[in-house]
């Protein structure tokens, strides 16, 4: 053993000639292990939020969504859509039409996201989790010349659709290729009916729920005068197949003329944000830590005049002033790592409570939240971030206080 290493942890548990030098230690451990376990909590809530939006978003959005990457529309007969339905990765391809319309009932008129979709439309929704009342038997968006309508449930509301009643919807959008005729400004739209299907959706997520309707491909295509074209393809992997490889083949497949989006890219916007908080709740403890381990320069300082004679000791049998150096920067990164691995080990077993016993609740009124408490995910990388995060700043701590004291 480093016989530097050795004397430093001696140092570390050995009584002292003043209490008050194992106190502090003692008190310096403690500020680094109460700031790391901080460090760990905090990271693992903002991961299980991040999960949690995700598994949201995961009912609604699809595994890849292909769209042009210049321009909007293209035709269904495209030979790509062939393609990709033949594709080994692919289990199943829905073409969708999504865009802007005017929906109208009652007097009520609501924008809206309207969203048409292929017969095979279930195969991309997962729909015993998004549908209110529970599905029974088989959806369809079309029925001979009926079409239907699932909204989002805050839409549902806004406009006055109930369940077990099926009222109809006007719809509108504009003519293609025309200006509105200021003297008839209706005859410049296209008008459509759509009837309730009796359901609505419901991702808990106001940017769904509150903005969108689900049709059929044809009548979106009907609406928006774009017979025979769509917006973008929705595609299902087949199980075990890795989004990240099927991304890159069905890429190389498609070429420049596709872009293609995951899930989390189709959120971009929002675990952006959340990446961005999660950096900055990081930073902030970082500064906490580095105040916390100033404590190890009031400690390192007092056992440096305790072990004055030890000192001499050490440079009488030989030893360097780097010698001497070493010893008490090991001094003072063994409290630093006791510190960390206590906070590492009691951050995790608390999110471990946390998990199984939701021992924070969100709030008191049950049911307000989508869930009760608040969601911890522990992330290997995050541990050991928080760890080399410690390492770092206690070496920046513990560096000038022990070359200035000693010469």
């Amino acid at each position: 053993m480093n016989y530097r290493f050795f004397i430093a942890w001696r140092y570390l548990f050995s009584p002292k000639s003043h209490h008050a030098i194992n106190i502090i230690s003692a008190i310096s451990a403690c500020g680094v292990a109460i700031a790391t376990l901080a460090m760990v909590c905090t990271l693992s809530v903002f991961n299980g939020f991040e999960g949690l939006v995700a598994d949201l978003f995961t009912d609604f959005d699809s595994e890849l969504k292909i769209s042009l990457a210049d321009g909007r529309y293209f035709a269904t007969s495209d030979p790509v859509v062939k393609q990709l339905r033949e594709h080994p990765d692919v289990e199943a391809l829905t073409l969708c039409l999504e865009d802007q319309a005017l929906v109208v009932r009652d007097g009520k008129q609501v924008v809206v996201t309207l969203k048409g979709m292929d017969d095979n439309f279930d195969s991309q929704l997962n729909l015993p989790h998004l549908l209110y009342p529970e599905q029974e038997g088989d959806v369809v968006l079309h029925a001979d010349v009926l079409d239907y309508a699932i909204p989002g449930i805050q839409l549902a509301i806004q406009l006055g659709l109930r369940p077990d009643f099926d009222p109809s919807l006007l719809v509108y959008a504009p003519k293609r290729g025309e200006r509105v005729n200021l003297a008839n400004p209706l005859s410049s739209f296209n008008c459509d009916e759509l009837m309730s299907s009796g359901y609505v959706f419901q991702v808990k997520q106001s940017k769904y729920d509150a903005n969108y309707i689900i049709t059929s491909l044809p009548f979106a295509q009907r609406l928006f005068d774009q017979t025979g074209r769509a917006t973008q393809m929705e595609v299902r992997l087949r199980p075990g197949v890795s989004v990240r490889q099927a991304k890159r083949d069905i890429a190389a497949l498609t070429g420049n003329r596709f872009s293609l989006q995951d899930r989390y890219e189709q959120q971009e916007d929002v675990f952006r944000i959340m990446k961005i908080e999660k950096l900055i709740a990081y930073l902030f403890l970082t500064f906490i830590l580095l105040v916390a381990s100033f404590n190890i320069v009031g400690s390192l300082t007092m056992l440096i005049i305790d072990k004055r004679a030890d000192i001499a000791t050490l440079r009488n049998l030989g030893a360097t002033v780097g010698d001497v150096r070493r010893v008490f920067l090991f001094e003072g990164w063994l409290i630093s790592l006791l510190g960390a691995a206590v906070g590492i080990v009691l951050g995790i077993l608390l999110c471990w409570l946390q998990q199984q016993f939701g021992l924070i609740s969100m709030g008191k009124s049950e049911g307000s939240f989508i869930v009760e408490a608040y969601p911890v995910v522990v992330q290997l990388l995050d541990v050991l971030l928080i760890f080399v995060t410690v390492l770092i700043v206690s070496a920046l701590v513990v560096w000038y206080p022990v070359r200035r004291q000693i010469q």
